[in-house]
């Protein structure tokens, strides 16, 4: 973490200042550290001068392409869940004044769980908590696929267009603003995909549903879903295929490291789709095509990613070798995909 006077992106003294006057409770004046894993938006924990601590969410300090980092719609999002059976970090306020810190920005509760963002984290939790999180995870997306989003105040998201057909425009044009390593093989990816697109369904999508966007507490149970900007309308398979394209088994590297699910005790990709498609009863059989899409889909992520931490808007964490090497990594199961998609495996 970077030392308090050395933040970017936080004008201290200003966000504070609103701080006091919008979050009921917080006593001034406050603290900020950046909190390492967001590889996306900005984190900060807030901590008041009385002990209780914040969380707070802001875009990059540069290099936000249009449509991305929409503060107010990962705001929307949180806002809606809170009510629900999702298990969300409670909001507290949406500052919508882009003069107060060069961006808007939203303030959470501090959810002080376990985040299982990678192999070590998962060897943190005891073996019968591992299979309880893998249940407890499925659940939760069971949750959420559940809910109706007009009847939760979202309907104003819900499009006439197909999700995949609107990711697949999304992340191609992105893809090539940001930039990426082998963009003739993100572009193959994309034209086989886009011809092959399954009919889809209607639901709300987090868009990043894994383990490392999560809290645990000691026996597996979910205590909050963190990082809704990429929520949106769309087929809940889609998450379901996303959660599946980055479960990595004993002896893989299929999430980048960024798997718990090495470690003994997490249940298998095949238990996970099992488990979903036994409680949710919903037809699971368009999945490969989704863990096809979200393969191509991470690299175009992972792409941005890596444009941004080597741009040197990303606050400084320390992650900029590591972001190179995951999207240099990625192309190899966009090669899959491709691979598995020319050969009529898909579709």
């Amino acid at each position: 973490m970077r030392t308090e006077s050395e933040l970017a992106g936080i004008d201290q003294t200003r966000v504070g200042e609103w701080l006091a006057d919008h979050v009921p409770g917080l006593v001034g004046p406050v603290k900020f550290t950046l909190v390492a894993g967001g590889r996306s938006n900005l984190t900060y924990r807030v901590t008041d001068a009385a002990g209780g601590v914040y969380a707070l969410r802001r875009p990059p300090t540069g290099g936000v392409l249009s449509t991305a980092h929409d503060m107010g719609r990962e705001w929307g999002f949180l806002a809606a869940m809170a009510p629900t059976e999702v298990p969300v970090p409670q909001p507290l306020a949406f500052c919508a004044d882009v003069e107060v810190t060069g961006a808007q920005f939203y303030v959470m509760a501090f959810v002080d769980g376990l985040v299982l963002a990678d192999a070590e984290a998962g060897l943190k939790l005891a073996p019968e908590a591992r299979a309880a999180a893998g249940r407890n995870l499925i659940a939760v997306l069971i949750r959420l696929h559940a809910l109706d989003p007009a009847e939760v105040g979202l309907a104003d998201i819900v499009r006439s267009t197909g999700y995949v057909e609107r990711q697949l425009r999304r992340w191609h044009k992105q893809v090539h603003l940001s930039g990426a390593i082998d963009l003739a093989l993100l572009d193959e990816v994309h034209d086989l995909l886009a011809a092959r697109v399954p009919p889809q369904s209607n639901g709300i999508v987090h868009g990043d549903y894994r383990p490392g966007n999560m809290a645990f507490d000691p026996d597996g149970q979910v205590l909050a879903v963190f990082d809704w900007e990429l929520a949106t309308s769309g087929d809940p398979l889609a998450d379901l295929g996303y959660l599946v394209s980055t479960w990595a088994e004993s002896g893989e590297e299929l999430g980048f490291g960024l798997s718990p699910s090495t470690a003994p005790g997490f249940p298998s990709r095949d238990e996970l789709v099992a488990s979903y498609a036994r409680s949710s009863g919903r037809d699971v059989s368009n999945l490969p095509y989704f863990v096809a899409f979200n393969r191509w889909r991470s690299a175009c992520i992972l792409a941005g990613v890596n444009a941004r931490y080597q741009a040197g808007v990303m606050a400084n964490d320390g992650y900029q070798a590591v972001a190179r090497s995951r999207a240099e990594q990625s192309s190899q199961l966009v090669e899959s995909a491709r691979d598995a998609l020319r050969a009529g495996q898909i579709g």
